[in-house]
């Protein structure tokens, strides 16, 4: 193992150790991998598990052996076939231990910046959750960001509806998703109007362009703007009675009916009567605890291949792997998955699936996508795969099947179609050598000439590449353009601000989104803007990714900047890695290196080198422990004492960033032992204090860092980076957690002075190439690694890269553009 130098900064009692010898690992009694999807998960947390895993993982490992991520559950697939032919009370004795566990977890998660299995991975629906979680400015992003969605939805449904072969789905949703469809319907038939269901606000005025805009190559439909909506309606009383009438009958915990009726709406009552299975979309029930509530209220008329238990169970799967970034599983997959569920059909039930309209049947690889008029005329076979045609081509390739869920499906392919539309409506004549040549380094110049002839660029590089956009952003400004640049934090925001010496160049993309930030919308609804760079684009999730190029007005210009060695969203997809794989436009690549013996080291590691660097300055250290009692002692002295004396950094600039939230040196550990340290308090305020270090998350896979202020009557009041925010009482639990410690997904697209990555010795299994880039290139002036992995450090830069995720943008990006669409430079 090659061994990173340094010395514990200041600290007389752990001396220096240029080499350390290679520790034993150790660690607690409990793992520190991530809190697994089957216990409420953190979406984040569960793409780090994933990321962890072997290199070339395949669907089937990433969704049978999901519930294997958390150490304190077993794995379900295993559980389901032992469980599933138990007599009915004791599978109801375990629904009912979940009445605690679950919503424990579900909380703790949720606080994380999670999506739990009923509303998905980073996705519209929980939005809705989570919007009472802010005050006005906070409350109307969240908002927004869902009417946002609902409105993409809309449009995209309608389009579909108008092709020849529409897909029929939709016949098994339930809760808000069959809310917005039978609204949609609703639109489409005439039997309502639009402005039933969203009140429309007018459009902020757009301010006058310096120069002209160019003309779209063709017309386009209005894009309406952005509606606010009202916020979502506590529970009925009524409902709720109904559903722990119903629970109570099926054994289930009554705790479980608030989680029921926020999954499925106010008719849970009704839907787990006919349906137990729906139980499945509440975070926290496992497959067996679920089989058990129906085995309770259905008796013997239920089996292991009950269509009702199939669907769901294929619905979670999916569900589950966009936890883990995936938009879509090999149906073959999904068939393993089946199996270890006990189905002893598991065609039948992936055909079933697709009739009810759990999930979506595409094919991919071969020269068209499924035909449904095959269907019709009995030529495919059960799992919907058309026979081969005998006379066909032998070298033709094979079509690989794929289940998604529709979200997902109908968010990639407004996205393709928005890129496409981005490329060919774009000026391409456009002049800026002069604007290129007073560019500050050649790398910015080269972006600057990129940008003036295309509509879509990617740039990608390090952190001091993020100096490249800045240019860009200001040379735009100096030729008149209305040029914005997009980060995924409040601090990324600050630090291009910094770069470009303008704030109003600035916004996050939550705020920009919901109009908080930025210029508004024009007279078309779409965001009034020529330029728009977004930074930290490997945080895209796709339906975010959607929603944001659907605002974006023809003849705009979109540069998507990012670093692609980090982790990728925390929601699903991989909008930033399928559009470089798809070759869709011009790519830039920074030759701008990051500085110091820190970017020296990321930059090793990025290549998979885990290099020694000379830190003559301290600037990295190591610190080896032998368990994870002992990573937890140290890490308290890193941040309180010895950072503090030797670099002057105080504690509150100083994030200490670790594998998962559960084990004996998780998040949850260390915030504990920080707060003892840094701010002891009796937690009077919800389990906080003021001046508690803490993330807020005002919608899922948004971590907020904050200090709590004081609270009252209203909530709790957090100071998040300048910004006052209050979260109501019912909230606080759900939506905020101690920040001393956060994972490396938490951390992705923030810096700070110094930083403490944390590796005790049982969290080997949880590290990547990525986790490890990602989480030591968060210190800007120092980095600490306390380190009790031996050689399970150099393995996972050297040997264990990113987990691929399967998704359908880079075939459908490919399709659609040509392929001197791109050129590549740099």
């Amino acid at each position: 193992m090659t061994a990173l130098p340094g010395e514990t900064p200041g600290t007389d009692d752990a001396p220096a150790e240029d080499a350390p010898a290679a520790p034993a690992p150790g660690g607690g009694a409990e793992g520190p991998s991530p809190d697994g999807p089957t216990a409420g998960p953190d979406a984040a947390e569960a793409q780090e598990a994933a990321a962890g895993g072997a290199a070339g993982a395949d669907a089937v490992d990433a969704v049978a052996e999901a519930a294997s991520a958390s150490s304190e559950e077993p794995p379900e697939a295993v559980e389901e076939s032992a469980k599933t032919e138990k007599p009915s009370e004791a599978a109801n004795s375990s629904v009912a231990s979940a009445d605690g566990s679950a919503a424990e977890e579900t909380s703790e998660a949720t606080a994380d910046g999670s999506e739990t299995a009923e509303a998905s991975a980073d996705g519209s629906e929980t939005a809705e959750g989570s919007a009472d979680a802010a005050p006005a400015a906070e409350l109307s992003e969240a908002q927004a960001e869902l009417a946002a969605q609902r409105e993409l939805r809309e449009r995209i449904e309608k389009r579909k509806a108008e092709k020849a072969a529409p897909i029929s789905a939709g016949g098994g949703l339930s809760g808000t998703a069959a809310d917005l469809l039978a609204a949609v319907r609703a639109v489409e038939s005439g039997e309502k109007a639009g402005t039933a269901f969203f009140a429309r606000t007018a459009p902020a005025p757009a301010p006058a362009p310096a120069s002209p805009r160019p003309a779209p190559a063709a017309a386009q439909p209005p894009r309406p703007a952005v509606p606010e909506v009202p916020a979502p309606q506590a529970a009925s009383p009524e409902a709720l009675e109904a559903v722990r009438a119903v629970l109570a009958r099926g054994g289930a915990p009554e705790a479980l009916a608030r989680p029921a009726v926020d999954a499925l709406g106010e008719q849970a009552a009704e839907l787990l009567r006919t349906d137990p299975w729906h139980l499945l979309a509440v975070s926290g029930v496992r497959p067996e605890q679920a089989d058990g509530f129906a085995r309770a209220l259905l008796g013997s008329e239920c089996g292991p291949d009950d269509g009702r238990r199939t669907a769901a169970l294929v619905g979670r799967l999916l569900e589950q792997a966009a936890l883990r970034g995936h938009t879509a599983l090999d149906a073959a997959a999904v068939r393993t998955a089946l199996a270890g569920h006990a189905v002893r059909d598991p065609d039948a039930a992936v055909l079933n699936a697709v009739e009810e309209g759990v999930a979506l049947l595409f094919g991919e690889g071969g020269d068209a996508e499924p035909d449904e008029t095959d269907a019709e005329d009995g030529e495919q076979d059960e799992d919907g795969v058309r026979e081969a045609d005998p006379t066909a081509d032998a070298d033709a390739a094979p079509v690989r099947m794929l289940l998604g869920l529709d979200r997902y499906a109908l968010a990639e392919e407004s996205l393709a179609d928005g890129l496409a539309r981005l490329v060919n409506t774009c000026e391409k004549t456009a002049d800026w050598t002069e604007a290129a040549a007073g560019a500050p380094s050649p790398s910015a110049a080269e972006l600057i000439r990129t940008v003036a002839s295309a509509g879509l660029v990617v740039h990608s590089g390090g952190e001091a590449a993020r100096a490249e956009p800045a240019a860009l952003i200001a040379a735009a400004r100096g030729l008149g353009l209305r040029a914005l640049g997009a980060a995924h934090s409040e601090d990324g925001r600050r630090r291009l601000a910094a770069a470009t010496g303008d704030p109003a160049t600035a916004v996050t993309l939550a705020g920009l989104l919901s109009g908080v930030q930025g210029p508004g919308r024009d007279e078309d609804g779409a965001l009034a803007l020529d330029l728009l760079v977004v930074l930290d684009a490997p945080q895209l999730d796709v339906e975010g990714a959607a929603v944001l190029v659907e605002a974006l007005a023809d003849g705009a210009r979109l540069v998507l900047s990012g670093d692609p060695g980090v982790l990728g969203s925390a929601g699903a997809g991989r909008v930033f890695a399928d559009v470089l794989a798809a070759r869709a436009c011009p790519q830039v690549v920074s030759r701008t290196p990051d500085p110091g013996p820190i970017g020296e080291l990321v930059s090793g590691i990025g290549i998979g080198e885990l290099n020694q660097v000379d830190a003559p300055g301290k600037e990295v250290v190591i610190v080896p422990v032998r368990d994870a009692g002992e990573a937890v002692h140290r890490t308290v002295q890193l941040v309180a004492d010895s950072v503090p004396r030797a670099f002057s950094i105080p504690a509150e600039e100083t994030q200490v960033i670790t594998v998962g939230h559960g084990g004996a040196a998780g998040t949850r550990a260390l915030n504990e032992a920080l707060k003892q340290r840094l701010n002891p308090g009796p937690g009077r305020f919800g389990g906080f204090d003021p001046g508690d270090r803490v993330v807020h998350v005002p919608a899922p896979g948004r971590a907020v860092p904050g200090v709590v202020r004081s609270a009252d009557g209203e909530g709790l009041h957090l100071d998040c980076g300048g910004v006052p925010v209050v979260v109501p009482q019912e909230r606080v639990e759900s939506s905020v957690r101690h920040g001393w410690a956060l994972s490396a997904h938490q951390a992705a697209g923030m810096r700070w002075p110094a930083a403490v990555v944390v590796l005790p010795g049982d969290a080997a299994q949880g590290l990547s190439r990525p986790w490890v880039y990602t989480a030591f290139g968060r210190g800007e002036r120092h980095l600490s690694v306390v380190h009790g992995v031996d050689r399970a450090l150099p393995h996972a830069v050297a040997e264990v890269p990113a987990q691929e995720r399967t998704t359908r943008l880079r075939p459908l990006l490919e399709a659609l553009l040509t392929p001197d669409a791109a050129s590549s430079t740099g």
